[in-house]
């Protein structure tokens, strides 16, 4: 975790700025697709109108006889009209032409035939001409207004050219427009709806990770009843929870502080008093002889209770180190130090395969397995009745990807209070005195290592399931 958060984006720089781009780059794209069948139909447009042209000429020629007979000004405004160097006429197998009085002979001549009229056809002519140089002549072709009629001009292709390069151009212009239009519009209306609610959330989180024990930076939600709704009061709640934890962890962190200093000194007094205990011990005082003993003993639990309070605030946070471990010598190791192996009144079996390896640190299931032992040790020790024979067993179950390691006794069992609170620090210890403290390392340490620990099903005694990931290898 960085110790200045990152500022948050000026509102041109962020969303706003994508958003911006994304809906001008959607409306441009859309205007491109749109944009080819529109400059096929503009070419099919402006074919049409020169065909009708030539169409009014074609009815003129049809009228004359000769055509040879009509004025040279006459045809020469109708080819003008058209823009058109000559005009074709041709019906039941017979050909009329009017050109120039000055005739043009093209170099290359290209036919745009009207009676085609589907799509593909209209767009391939448009971009063929948008791509074409200029110099080209082009031959329309298209039917008259009579039976079995047809029209053909021929004329420049360079007007027609220069039309839709206009017309493209003004479509550029509308569709910038369109664009610009449309992204100030969808910006100020999404601003108003996701971004600025989003901006506010960003900036409450930044505010609030500086000082999260303020509680006046707590985010206050609105009413809305979307998805940045339910993020705003799930924000609220997630500060109010973790103001409230802080502000426990503080007092604990205060209380804790005085709890060590008290029980620092209160371990001095009970070792104090312990070596005065023993010299009472070795009077010849029968009562003395009695009741030392018990003294002694009642001493000796304070100053465990307060040396095991010491050591769980001095647990440290180190993260274990994962590594291949082979079971069963850890199992030995630890029963070896709980003092369970050759134990005068407790046969200890350890069933688990040498073989068996799990992914864990052994540091820390040594720990573990020695609290484990010395739990069961004891309550089997404080059983009074010795029938069946006191018995600790450890026995591990292998699957594909975890194993599950048994640690079981022949105990008493434990009590329904301790159940409750198991794994609970100061809360589910099951002898008197105890502080609970063992089990709850315990369930730290096997968690820390990706595992779990729970109390198994037993018909007699206790029994406690702990699972850890297997070895891959």
């Amino acid at each position: 975790m960085t110790d200045h958060p990152s500022a948050l984006p000026s509102r041109f720089s962020g969303l706003s700025n994508k958003l911006i781009a994304t809906i001008i780059g959607v409306i441009l794209l859309v205007e491109v697709v749109v944009y080819f069948p529109s400059i096929a139909g503009y070419r099919d447009s402006w074919l049409q109108d020169r065909l009708r042209v030539g169409v009014v000429a074609a009815r003129v020629l049809d009228s004359v006889p000769d055509v040879m007979s009509l004025p040279r000004n006459l045809t020469d405004r109708l080819l003008n009209a058209a823009g058109a160097y000559a005009i074709v006429y041709r019906r039941e197998g017979q050909s009329q032409l009017i050109e120039l009085t000055d005739p043009v002979t093209p170099d290359l001549v290209i036919t745009a035939d009207m009676r085609q009229r589907d799509l593909a056809s209209q767009i391939g002519g448009a971009i063929e001409v948008m791509l074409a140089g200029p110099g080209r002549t082009l031959r329309i072709v298209g039917e008259g207004d009579l039976d079995e009629s047809l029209v053909e001009i021929l004329m420049p292709e360079g007007p027609l050219r220069r039309d839709m390069f206009d017309y493209s151009r003004n479509i550029v212009l509308v569709s910038l427009g369109i664009a610009a239009i449309t992204a100030f519009v969808l910006y100020v209306l999404v601003s108003r709806l996701f971004i600025d609610p989003v901006l506010r959330l960003a900036d409450n989180m930044l505010a609030f990770r500086k000082a999260p024990e303020n509680a006046a930076l707590i985010l206050s939600p609105s009413e809305r009843a979307d998805e940045i709704g339910i993020v705003e009061r799930e924000l609220a709640a997630m500060e109010s929870e973790i103001f409230a934890l802080l502000r426990q962890r503080r007092h604990l962190a205060d209380l804790g502080l005085a709890v060590a200093k008290i029980n620092h000194d209160l371990r001095n007094m009970l070792t104090s008093a312990q070596l005065l205990s023993d010299q009472v011990a070795t009077l010849d005082d029968p009562k003395v002889q009695r009741l030392a003993p018990r003294l002694v003993t009642t001493l000796d639990r304070a100053i465990a209770f307060a040396q095991s309070v010491m050591d769980y605030g001095r647990e440290a946070n180190a993260a274990p180190q994962l590594a291949p471990v082979a079971l069963r010598p850890l199992v030995e190791d630890a029963a070896f130090d709980a003092r369970v192996l050759n134990h005068p009144s407790i046969s200890f079996e350890d069933t688990v395969s040498p073989e068996l390896m799990v992914l864990a640190d052994g540091a820390m299931m040594a720990r573990v397995l020695l609290n484990l032992f010395k739990n069961a040790r004891e309550a089997l020790e404080a059983e009074s009745a010795a029938s069946p024979p006191n018995q600790i067993t450890v026995s591990a179950l292998a699957g594909d990807r975890e194993v599950t390691l048994s640690v079981a006794d022949n105990g008493p069992g434990l009590p329904a209070r301790a159940r409750e609170h198991l794994f609970v620090a100061f809360e589910g210890s099951v002898r008197s005195g105890g502080t609970g403290l063992g089990l709850a390392i315990a369930r730290e340490l096997v968690e820390a290592q990706g595992g779990r620990i729970f109390l198994g099903d037993s018909e007699i005694g206790t029994r406690f399931d702990i699972v850890l990931p297997r070895d891959p290898a």
